[in-house]
């Protein structure tokens, strides 16, 4: 799910852009001596040696105090170490500015990684007494470096020490079909064509699916809702579970047998991630929706929405039908901010966030949880509406 992604944090005119520039090996950002020159995050990808491709947050600087434009400035980069994998803290002249005890704070909160890097070597080496003080406090000293003399080889121990951060806070999801599948098993997927999916090609849960099946020696059967019913007729008692698209879950679970266990690939995802017991919390607040109630849906992708839309379209009709009311909706996309006070809100709903990293969903779902806002995602409100909820949800747990 999702590549690697690498936030570059620290104070103005701290090196910030130069730093994504050395390791990089191009100019791909904006350098100059005239501090604020990078005004809002600014997104990169580049390839670092034995990490692969990876998207670079160039941030504004963290003392930015240019009024309200400042302030939002430094809120923005402090959002966008909500969705980074690793934390890089750019530090100069032997100075850890209070900034960075707020950004070090928060990225511990939220248990992502960072490497402390003191810049400007060349010109205000970094002292012994600076190197024990952060060595006391995080357990080891900033890496030494400078981006305007960096060799090569300054260059490789910077990307191994990113190397050595990253596989420290490494999130491996828990493998979809753990529990689930086994050498010769037979699983139905069932896949309807998506409107929404790029023309010849599945969207990307189906494919982790069929992967994951593989991985465990079991058989991955793909079909459409048309075709489930001589399946299941054909193989009977050799098929150990079914797996549908949440927008045919009504259809599909009434044609598969109650003695043949049926979930979704927006569930077992639920579940690879860690987040299938917030959602079971969140669920039952769906009988808590009244006339004139918010509810935050949240799609960690971008796309066209077209009238079959699931989060726009199909969520909001299904659920206004099951309360008997008129709801509003608030849409936040890809990983937009989530503005405002989120106790406006009655309910959030995440898609399964197949398109975003594992840490950049827990991120956002922990975000949403620490408020108090219930949270539930797409097919498991879909399967609670259809009135399937406890069947779809007993395999999983």
């Amino acid at each position: 799910m999702g590549n690697t992604v690498i936030g570059i944090f620290g104070s103005r005119n701290a090196g910030k852009s130069s730093l994504l520039n050395s390791l990089s090996g191009q100019e791909v950002a904006i350098v100059s001596s005239v501090p604020g020159t990078t005004t809002d995050p600014v997104r990169k990808r580049i390839e670092l040696p034995g990490i692969g491709i990876c998207t670079v947050i160039d941030t504004a600087g963290l003392d930015d105090d240019g009024g309200d434009l400042g302030r939002e400035r430094v809120a923005r980069s402090l959002q966008a170490a909500e969705q980074v994998d690793l934390g890089i803290i750019v530090l100069s002249g032997n100075d850890f500015p209070p900034a960075a005890e707020d950004l070090t704070a928060l990225l511990r909160r939220r248990e992502v990684p960072f490497l402390l890097v003191h810049n400007r070597e060349d010109e205000a080496p970094m002292t012994e007494g600076f190197a024990g003080q952060m060595r006391r406090r995080f357990g080891s000293e900033p890496m030494r470096y400078s981006c305007l003399k960096a060799t090569t080889e300054d260059r490789d121990a910077l990307t191994a020490a990113i190397r050595a951060r990253l596989a420290e806070g490494l999130m491996r999801p828990r493998p979809m079909f753990e529990g689930l599948a086994a050498p010769g098993r037979r699983i139905l997927l069932v896949c309807p064509i998506d409107s929404e999916a790029p023309e010849g090609r599945l969207i990307l849960p189906q494919v982790m699916a069929i992967r994951s099946i593989l991985d465990y020696g079991a058989v991955a059967q793909v079909l459409q809702p048309e075709q489930l019913e001589y399946e299941i007729r054909s193989y009977g008692e050799q098929i150990s579970l079914v797996v549908t698209d949440s927008q045919v879950f009504a259809r599909v679970a009434a044609i598969v047998p109650g003695s043949i266990p049926l979930t979704s690939f927006s569930m077992l995802l639920a579940r690879s991630t860690g987040s299938l017991e917030v959602f079971r919390q969140g669920i039952r607040a769906v009988e808590s929706l009244r006339e004139g109630d918010t509810v935050l849906m949240l799609e960690s992708c971008s796309h066209h929405a077209n009238c079959e839309d699931i989060g726009r379209v199909k969520i909001p009709a299904l659920l206004q039908k099951h309360c008997g009311c008129r709801l509003n909706f608030e849409m936040v996309s890809g990983l937009d901010p989530i503005k405002g006070d989120l106790s406006r809100y009655a309910l959030a709903v995440q898609c399964g966030g197949c398109m975003v990293t594992p840490r950049q969903l827990r991120n956002r779902i922990a975000y949403v949880a620490e408020s108090g806002l219930k949270l539930v995602n797409y097919g498991m409100l879909i399967a609670y509406l259809s009135g399937i909820y406890d069947r779809a949800i007993k395999p999983l747990i």
